[in-house]
């Protein structure tokens, strides 16, 4: 479980997403991906009941380039995510003190916690509409909670998080963070103790 200063550096990031206004932030930037992907389903499916001489083969390639695009701009909008929180770690560290190690370890045990919660509920699909909201991706937690087992040697907080960021992320794993709504435990832990 967390300690209390854990605790408060975790509130302090989630009074940043506040600050910040990251909800209607990512509500009105989640908004344009949906609209182009309905948009394109509905050119696509209209393009199944007209015939050849109404144009409907145009439909479906239009009806398709508006979901690709959809596609790629939920990229940019998963980018967007994982920037936000960014800003709400940085909103962390500046108001709690000695908010940096507090919230690297409090993150560490949130992600282990994660991992087990997903483990249990491994058929449940509920969270992936709320991802975003969480202050860990819960579909990497079973991945970021082996990284953080493979360290946890001595179960001290502080010497976890000094060998998480003596690690680089491979390439799977920077991969992986393109299609998630938080950034990898590595890099997020380093760019804590970046701002510190």
């Amino acid at each position: 479980s967390l300690k209390e200063e854990e605790i408060e550096a975790v509130i302090g990031h989630e009074l940043g997403h506040i600050k910040h206004r990251d909800i209607q932030v990512m509500m009105a930037a989640s908004f344009l991906p949906a609209l182009f992907y309905y948009i394109g389903f509905s050119l696509m499916f209209s393009s199944m009941y007209r015939g050849r001489r109404d144009d409907g083969g145009n439909n479906a390639i239009i009806g398709i380039a508006f979901m690709v695009f959809s596609w790629i701009l939920n990229l940019f909008i998963l980018y967007l995510s994982r920037l936000r929180e960014y800003y709400a770690d940085n909103h962390s560290v500046s108001v709690v003190d000695d908010g940096s190690n507090k919230l690297s370890s409090g993150l560490a045990k949130i992600v282990q916690l994660g991992s087990r919660i997903r483990a249990d509920k491994k058929a449940n699909n509920n969270n992936s509409s709320f991802r975003a909201l969480f202050i860990f991706d819960p579909d990497r937690a079973k991945t970021d909670s082996v990284e953080l087992i493979s360290y946890n040697k001595a179960r001290d907080e502080q010497r976890l998080v000094q060998e998480i960021l003596s690690r680089k992320p491979t390439f799977a794993e920077k991969l992986a963070e393109v299609f998630s709504t938080h950034p990898n435990i590595i890099k997020r832990l380093k760019a804590l103790q970046r701002v510190q």
